[in-house]
């Protein structure tokens, strides 16, 4: 893929800020290109991957003969991969093309859930998770950088807000469809589902997706990993690290919560997180639109945003219904700004844009997997189900750190 020329190479340090904002007054917001959109399918599908095997871990534990824990793995496995993945397999495909990248990625995807769908060993499905997790890592972070260099510096940050936005209508819709198709179907029913989606969008990308020649003259590896000497480009990915760390700390055990503290029906708690997921899919639309203009003032108020949130829920838990739309603003301001900080990453990494993308992936996989393990050590205390929460208000808090300080060097650049 390249990292030469397009809209997403970075301006210079002094004028990115201003510049940006002030193209993003002198634009009215059009219409996205239908790249763009087709891109939100691809994140669409590989957010309904990544979370219905928890809706379909009792069904693949009993079929497998493993312990439900032991299922678990993976999730767990995706999340690893994903990590692994996103940076790697875009250092290693940053010559090819990047509608042939894509278009990859979503065959392999399709392959490693025919694997899934038809395989009978529990190891043989771990192996085809992280299989499925590499092209995952690969195509958002590509994907990311093709739907900002269609949409063009003035609604960037708004086509990357669509593309999240389509892993966030996974939550509403792909996610609990999934388990609805698991109980009518089998659990393999789900998986073979999704691979048929993925050849279709193959297809939908070889359309879309304007041909690029390969890049012979991308930058070398070491050129690329200089990059990674850019302090607010850091900055960003500890943020990206934080913001999601903190929300899915709390998140992923939220229905011990609402259980126990809330008293709410565990048959209610699945519209309780359809309701996070519909105030997550407009934070990204809603933050993605505003970030064009205003970047430093979304990623603060929606880390400031989250902390209080989280807090007033840790507060406030005993109170069904006030817990019921704190855990739906919780969606819309903790998960806002991550196309935002995406769209940082990627012009913070200067010459190697996709990386920066496929780092800001890494970022959010590793702030999830290591706040929701914290989270999940306090359940034992004196805590119980509030601590996740707590954690979560701490992790989150931590992201004004870094958001503040972009917004600093920006002011003082200016």
């Amino acid at each position: 893929m390249s990292s030469q020329g397009g809209v997403l190479q970075a301006p210079a340090a002094s004028q990115a800020p201003a510049d940006l904002r002030a193209e993003g007054r002198k634009q009215s917001p059009a219409r996205l290109p239908l790249v763009v959109y087709v891109l939100a399918l691809g994140t669409f599908l590989m957010g309904t991957t990544e979370f219905v095997v928890a809706g379909l871990l009792p069904e693949i534990a009993g079929s497998l003969q493993v312990s439900v824990a032991q299922t678990g793995l993976l999730i767990t496995i995706f999340a690893v991969g994903m990590i692994v993945g996103a940076p790697v397999m875009t250092m290693l495909t940053r010559r090819m093309p990047q509608r042939q990248t894509l278009m990859i990625a979503l065959g392999v995807f399709a392959a490693g859930h025919v694997i899934v769908a038809l395989g009978s060993s529990f190891t043989l499905l771990l192996a085809a998770r992280f299989l499925t997790a590499l092209a995952t890592g690969a195509f958002w972070a590509v994907a990311n950088v093709v739907a900002a260099r269609a949409a063009g510096p003035a609604a960037g940050s708004r086509a990357l807000g669509l593309v999240g936005a389509g892993a966030m209508l996974a939550n509403v819709v792909g996610v609990p469809l999934g388990a609805f198709a698991g109980q009518l179907m089998g659990w393999r029913g789900p998986f073979w589902a999704l691979a048929g989606l993925a050849v279709a969008a193959v297809a939908l990308i070889a359309r879309t997706v304007p041909h690029d020649a390969p890049d012979t003259q991308a930058a070398s590896i070491r050129s690329e990993l200089t990059s990674l000497r850019s302090g607010r480009l850091w900055l960003a990915l500890a943020a990206c690290a934080t913001t999601t760390g903190g929300v899915l700390a709390a998140y992923s055990y939220i229905s011990p919560l609402l259980t126990d503290r809330s008293g709410i029906p565990a048959g209610l708690v699945p519209l309780v997180l359809v309701g996070f997921g519909a105030g997550a899919l407009a934070g990204s639309l809603v933050g993605g639109r505003l970030g064009d203009t205003r970047p430093h003032a979304v990623t603060i108020v929606a880390a400031a945003g989250a902390t209080v949130l989280l807090l007033a829920i840790s507060l406030l838990s005993g109170y069904a219904v006030a817990t019921v739309v704190l855990i739906a603003l919780l969606g819309f301001f903790g998960l806002g700004a991550n196309p935002v900080l995406i769209s940082l990453a990627v012009r913070f990494a200067g010459r190697a844009p996709a990386l920066g993308s496929a780092l800001s992936i890494s970022a959010f996989n590793l702030g999830t997997a290591v706040g929701s393990w914290i989270a999940g050590l306090t359940l034992g205390t004196a805590m119980g189900s509030v601590g996740p929460v707590v954690v979560g208000t701490v992790i989150a808090a931590l992201t004004l750190i870094p958001t503040t300080a972009i917004a600093l060097i920006a002011r003082r650049h200016r």
